[in-house]
C-alpha cells in the first residue's frame, strides 16, 4: 500500500513539476519605474527587464536576417511627455549548430532603456504610460509566433526644478550606453580595407601625386640631412591630414541623425544618387572642379618648422580638393547615413592613413623618391577609377528604391562589368612601359571578378527566396529536376493533392523563422530529397502572418505551435502521427523520415 502510495505521490508531483515547466512563460517582462518620481523638464529613465527562459533566445534589436523579428520597445504618445531613444545592450552573436548564418541574439536577463522627457509644463501628479514591448523567441531548432506584450505602468510626477538648477540625470542619455559602432557587421573589415586602398589610390591622382616629391623635398630641407627630423615631418604631415578628415567625419556622423529620417523618402535618396553621378563626371573631365584661389594660397604657403608641417597635413585636403573631393564628398553621405560617430572618426582615419603612408615610407627611405614614376597621363586614368566607384555609389543609394532585388544587383554588376571593359581596354589613355598596360589588365579583372560576386549573390537570393508555384494539374511540366516542387496551402489544393493518391508533405514556416531559413538552403536542396519528394505532393504552408485569421485557424487545425513544423499525411489525409517534428531536420533525418512515410502510405522505392 506505501508503495502504490508513493508512485502515486511521484507520478502526481512528476505531472505537477511537467506542467508548470510547460506553463512558464518564454519571456518574462518587468517594468523598472525611476528611482524618483519625474520632474518636470528633466529626463529620466524607464528600465525594461526581459527574462528569457533558457533554451530559448530572442532576436536582437537589430537581427542579421532582414526577415526576422527584431525586439523592440515602443510606448503611446501622451501630451506633456516626450520619449527620446530606445537603448538595448549588445547583442550575441551565436552560430547554431547545423546552421550556415550567425544569428544575433538576447539570451538571459536582457534590460532594455527609454528616455523619458517631461515637458516644463507638466502639471499632472500622475501620468500612465501604454506601451508593447515585441520580441520572437527561438530555440536551436524552431521558432515560435511573434509576441507584442502591452506594458502598463503608472509614473508618479514631482515638483518642477528651475531650469538654472537643472541638471542633467545620470545615464539619461541613452546614447552613451548604446555602442556607436556595430563591431558585429560581417562587412565591416571589407570596408575598413577598401577605404584604405582608397586613401592609397588617391595619392595617384594629378592633384596629389606631383606634390609627394616636392613634399619630402621640402621636409629634407626643413630636416637639413637628419633622418629623424625628416620622418618627423612626414609623421606631423600624416597626423594634419588625420585630424582633418577624422573631424570630417565625426560631424557627418554627428549630424546623420537628420540625414538617416530623410533617407526613408525615395526623392532624398534620389537626390543623393544624382550628387553621386554629377560628382563621378569631374572624374571623367566632363567639367573640373576648382578651389577659390585665397584656399590654395592658404594651403599652399610653406611654413618653417614641425608646426609648420603640420599645418600643411591640415589644410592639404583644400589643394587636393578637386581629385579627392569627390570620394571624400562620398564617404561623408555614407558615414552621415550611418550615424555612427566611431565610425566616421575611424573610416577617416583610416582613409588619412592611405594618403599619408608613402609620405611615411618615403620620410624614412628619402633616396626611393628618384624611383617614383614620372607624373603622366595614367594619373588621369587613375581618377576613372574613382569615377565608376562613385556610380557604384550612386546605385548603393537607390537599392531601396529599385522594385526587387534583381533590377539593383543587375544595374550595380553592369556598372562594375562596364568599368573593367572600359578601364582596361577602351580608355584612350597611353602611358609608356608595360607596368601601365599590365596594371591597366588587372584593375580590369578586379571589377570583373566584382560584378561577378555581385551577380552570384544576386542568383543566391533569387534561389534563396524564389516564389512557389501555385499548385495546377499541369505546373509540374516545366520543374526544374534540381529543386523540389513547391505549391502553396490551401483547402483546395489539399483535396486536389489527396485524389492523386499520394502521400502529402507539410512545412509550415514563415519569413521570420531562421530554422526555416537553414531547411531550405541544407535539407530540401538535398539530391536525395528532392528524389524522393517526387513520390509526394509537397506544400508550403506559410504561418508568416499572425494577424491574418485564416492563418490563425490553420495553425490550430494542424496544431502547429512553432516553426518550421514538418507534417506527413498518408494518400487518405491521415496523419503519420510519429513522423511529425518540430524544428530543424538535417537532411539524413529527414530522408529517413520520407522514407518511412512512403512505407507507411504504401508505396515503395
Amino acid at each position: 500500500m506505501k508503495k502504490a502510495l508513493a508512485v502515486v505521490l511521484l507520478f502526481l508531483c512528476g505531472n505537477c513539476f511537467a506542467w508548470s515547466y510547460a506553463s512558464k512563460p518564454v519571456v518574462s517582462i518587468k517594468v523598472i519605474k525611476p528611482s524618483e518620481p519625474l520632474t518636470p523638464g528633466k529626463p529620466a529613465i524607464l528600465r525594461v527587464e526581459l527574462t528569457i527562459s533558457s533554451p530559448y533566445h530572442i532576436q536582437s534589436d537589430h537581427p542579421l536576417d532582414k526577415d526576422l523579428i527584431p525586439a523592440t520597445l515602443k510606448f503611446e504618445s501622451i501630451p506633456g511627455v516626450r520619449f527620446g531613444k530606445t537603448t538595448f545592450p549588445s547583442a550575441q552573436i551565436r552560430k547554431l549548430k547545423g546552421f550556415e548564418e550567425p544569428v544575433s541574439v538576447f539570451e538571459g536577463v536582457v534590460e532594455a532603456t527609454l528616455e523619458i522627457i517631461p515637458s516644463a509644463d507638466l502639471t499632472e501628479k500622475e501620468i500612465s504610460l501604454k506601451g508593447v514591448a515585441g520580441y520572437q523567441a527561438c530555440d536551436d531548432n524552431v521558432c515560435l509566433p511573434p509576441v507584442q506584450e502591452a506594458l502598463n505602468i503608472n509614473l508618479p510626477v514631482g515638483m518642477a526644478v528651475p531650469a538654472a538648477a537643472q541638471t542633467p540625470a545620470t545615464g539619461s542619455s541613452p546614447d552613451s550606453a548604446k555602442p556607436f559602432l556595430n563591431f558585429e557587421d560581417k562587412n565591416l573589415p571589407v570596408i575598413f580595407l577598401l577605404v584604405f586602398v582608397g586613401g592609397l589610390a588617391l595619392n595617384l591622382t594629378p592633384c596629389v601625386y606631383p606634390m609627394i616629391p616636392i613634399t619630402i623635398t621640402y621636409f629634407g630641407g626643413q630636416a637639413q640631412g637628419r633622418k629623424g627630423s625628416l620622418f618627423i615631418h612626414s609623421m606631423l604631415y600624416t597626423i594634419g591630414m588625420a585630424v582633418t578628415y577624422s573631424v570630417l567625419g565625426v560631424i557627418a556622423a554627428m549630424t546623420g541623425g537628420l540625414l538617416g529620417s530623410a533617407l526613408r523618402y525615395p526623392l532624398v535618396l534620389i537626390g543623393i544618387a544624382c550628387i553621386m553621378v554629377f560628382l563621378s563626371l569631374s572624374m571623367f573631365d566632363v567639367y573640373e572642379f576648382r578651389m577659390p584661389g585665397f584656399l590654395n594660397r592658404l594651403a599652399g604657403g610653406s611654413q618653417k618648422g614641425f608646426a609648420g608641417t603640420f599645418l600643411m597635413g591640415l589644410t592639404v585636403g583644400i589643394v587636393a580638393a578637386p581629385c579627392i573631393g569627390p570620394f571624400v564628398l562620398g564617404l561623408l553621405t555614407f558615414v552621415g547615413n550611418k550615424g555612427s560617430v566611431v565610425l566616421g572618426f575611424s573610416l577617416f582615419f583610416v582613409l588619412a592613413l592611405g594618403l599619408g603612408i608613402p609620405f611615411l615610407v618615403l620620410g624614412i627611405f628619402s633616396g626611393s623618391i628618384r624611383r617614383l614614376p614620372r607624373s603622366g597621363a595614367w594619373m588621369v586614368w587613375v581618377r576613372k577609377i574613382f569615377g565608376f566607384v562613385l556610380l557604384a555609389m550612386a546605385v548603393f543609394f537607390l537599392k531601396t528604391v529599385f522594385s526587387n532585388l534583381l533590377a539593383y544587383q543587375l544595374t550595380l554588376s553592369s556598372i562594375l562589368f562596364l568599368a573593367g571593359i572600359y578601364l582596361a581596354w577602351i580608355d584612350p589613355t597611353q602611358a609608356g612601359g608595360k607596368a601601365f598596360s599590365f596594371i591597366r589588365n588587372i584593375v580590369g579583372i578586379v571589377f570583373f571578378a566584382a560584378a561577378i560576386y555581385g551577380a552570384a549573390a544576386m542568383l543566391q537570393e533569387l534561389v534563396a527566396g524564389a516564389v512557389m508555384n501555385p499548385y495546377s494539374a499541369g505546373s509540374a511540366n516545366g520543374r526544374n529536376e534540381q529543386s523540389i516542387q513547391w505549391y502553396r496551402y490551401s483547402d483546395e489544393i489539399l483535396n486536389q493533392a489527396l485524389r492523386q493518391t499520394k502521400p502529402v508533405f507539410m512545412d509550415f514556416y514563415a519569413d521570420w523563422c531562421a530554422p526555416c531559413k537553414e531547411l531550405d538552403k541544407q535539407t530540401f536542396s538535398s539530391p536525395e530529397v528532392v528524389r524522393l519528394s517526387n513520390d509526394f505532393i509537397m506544400l508550403k504552408v506559410d504561418l508568416t502572418s499572425a494577424d491574418d485569421p485564416k492563418t490563425e485557424a490553420l495553425r490550430e487545425k494542424y496544431q502547429a505551435r512553432g516553426v518550421p513544423t514538418l507534417v506527413f499525411l498518408k494518400p487518405d489525409g491521415a496523419e503519420i502521427p510519429d513522423l511529425r517534428v518540430t524544428g530543424f531536420e538535417p537532411k539524413e533525418v529527414f530522408i529517413g523520415r520520407m522514407k518511412q512515410a512512403l512505407q507507411q502510405a504504401g508505396s515503395t522505392r
